[in-house]
């Protein structure tokens, strides 16, 4: 049988869908076409953590009047209190000390684009919540949680001249202080988070003190089918690396991560943002996930404190990074914590893209006009291979008239009509497959730069001429519509197939690429019309140059 070029496009451009949309279901949490998932290593605790025992109503619930009942005390007064930096506003309720609300100031709502981006918030269905707390008892009862009342020390609230700003809330539950230090500094999305518990009773208490952070199940809003990206709870610890979890397998208790560690941090990511709980390093702690009902569901790290003995204070120092998926801040902040920038396979490939991108940037100062640069970069990168197989294409054009003339000879004879065809391009000094090395050899780039348009938040919002934002489809489908005409153009300088029902289909492709490329980040669908027009322009010279004397 023939070995056709259109059919190995064909066969490369499935592949490339296929591998699109294997991708695209891994990034959601789906199970690989091609694998079944390795379960993640699970390092057993000697003393595993009891998520069910760790508080989860939100607020405390007021007790009922019984009549007769002596009444009871008054309920402490509590207080949301609003800390504004330069890159953060910050809303922490003093009802258990919890970020109730953050707001990020320098970058704008997908949706709603009049409007900052929110991370933490507690609006009807939309749940993302900071919580911290003790868990354990001592001889006076239930020691404080992200449920007890705090009452917050005066200072400033807002980063003016300084460099910081803090918050200091204090409670005192079940005989033991609970003291919780917040320190925004400027141009930072990393909040410290101290905790000092002081034991105020005649024992010994053996507190732990738990970090957790609570999500609704559902996506962000304006996440779309062909614009999809993963949110769920994502863990690193230095023993098992990198693990994304799903909120289904955490509500059917099929879940498997690592659970303890002395090490690493926990977080909730979600596309282009992150939030990241970062306990101490080289202390033991226990990590756990939970559904909360109501469609909540928590990732949470206990780490025990030891013996406090009475009058002593223990204290832990941790952090929480709340804020973009920036690659160079998250590999400042703690290792691995980069990783939730997930490019999936294409890492080793997009990895580079973007940091050359990131480079051109910097001169450009346009993130559509460095796309633009970056292609051209890589045509003349990739010239020497597209060349050769724009001349094979060339020269197999000139002996089309040949190669129809040997398919009459030798219709009723496939076997001889393959050797003479390959004698023929033998003869003509033609590589039968030279013709998809301009596709190949751009194949991988074109998937790796899908997964850097789907993760680089640098690109967010970023505008070029007409397109608000190249991580999101063309909004009046010019890109889709170009590349539709330039395929048409490019089909019409190679060579035409013998078989009428391949040429349909050749003709038939372009359409059905635009078609898929109405919903694809515009930034992809740029890269490919400037591809394809400078690629129309290096194969109309190679084929006017090997086009036979009139």
């Amino acid at each position: 049988m023939e070995i056709n070029k259109r059919t190995i496009l064909w066969i490369v451009f499935a592949v490339a869908l296929v591998v699109l949309w294997n991708d695209w279901m891994v990034a959601n949490g789906k199970q690989s076409m091609f694998s079944a998932q390795p379960p993640a290593k699970v390092a057993q605790a000697p003393n595993p953590v009891k998520p069910n025992d760790l508080p989860t109503a939100a607020t405390p619930a007021p007790a009922a009047t019984v009549p007769g009942a002596p009444a009871a005390p008054a309920p402490v007064q509590t207080q949301v209190i609003t800390i504004t930096t330069d890159v953060v506003k910050a809303d922490i309720d003093t009802a258990g000390g919890v970020i109730r609300r953050l707001e990020l100031l320098k970058y704008r709502d997908k949706v709603d684009p009049t409007k900052n981006q929110v991370l933490f918030q507690s609006n009807g269905p939309r749940v993302y919540l900071a919580q911290t707390g003790l868990t354990g008892t001592s001889t006076a009862g239930v020691l404080p949680n992200h449920n007890t009342a705090f009452t917050a020390r005066p200072g400033v609230r807002t980063l003016d001249n300084g460099n910081q700003v803090q918050l200091v809330l204090d409670a005192e539950q079940g005989g033991v202080r609970l003291t919780k230090t917040f320190t925004f500094k400027r141009n930072d999305y990393v909040i410290d988070v101290r905790h000092d518990v002081t034991n105020l009773t005649q024992a010994p208490v053996t507190p732990s003190l738990y970090f957790q952070l609570e999500h609704d199940g559902m996506k962000p809003a304006g996440d779309t089918y062909f614009n999809s990206s993963y949110t769920g709870p994502t863990l690193w610890t230095s023993q098992d690396h990198y693990q994304k979890l799903t909120f289904d397998k955490i509500a059917k208790g099929t879940d498997d991560h690592t659970k303890t560690a002395t090490d690493g941090w926990i977080a909730i990511s979600q596309h282009f943002f992150v939030s990241a709980f970062i306990p101490p390093e080289k202390a033991q702690r226990d990590i756990y996930t939970k559904a909360l009902g109501n469609d909540l569901f928590a990732i949470g790290a206990v780490e025990p404190l030891g013996t406090v003995a009475p009058g002593a204070t223990v204290s832990n120092a941790a952090r929480l990074y709340s804020g973009p998926q920036v690659q160079s801040l998250l590999e400042k902040v703690t290792p691995g914590l980069d990783l939730v920038r997930d490019y999936a396979w294409a890492a080793i490939i997009a990895k580079p893209i973007f940091a050359t991108m990131n480079w051109l940037h910097s001169m450009i100062g346009n993130w559509g006009w460095t796309i633009i640069a970056f292609t051209i970069l890589i045509k003349l990168l990739f010239f020497p291979l597209s060349a050769a197989g724009y001349r094979s294409m060339a020269k197999m054009k000139t002996v089309t008239p040949k190669m129809q003339a040997l398919r009459e000879r030798h219709k009723n004879d496939p076997a001889k009509m393959q050797q003479a065809t390959m004698e023929l391009y033998k003869a003509e000094k033609i590589n039968p497959l030279g013709g998809c090395l301009p596709i190949v050899v751009q194949m991988p780039v074109f998937l790796a730069l899908y997964w850097v348009l789907q993760a680089a938040v640098e690109m967010r919002g970023a505008t070029w001429l007409w397109i608000p934002d190249l991580t999101l489809k063309d909004p009046f489908f010019i890109l889709p519509v170009l590349y539709a005409i330039s395929m048409f153009i490019t089909q019409r300088l190679n060579p035409q197939p013998a078989d009428p029902m391949q040429a349909k289909m050749m003709m038939f492709m372009p359409l059905a690429f635009s078609v898929m490329f109405l919903f694809f980040p515009s930034g992809l669908v740029l890269y490919w019309v400037v591809n394809n027009l400078i690629s129309m322009a290096q194969q109309y010279v190679i084929t006017k140059k090997f086009a036979p004397a009139k």
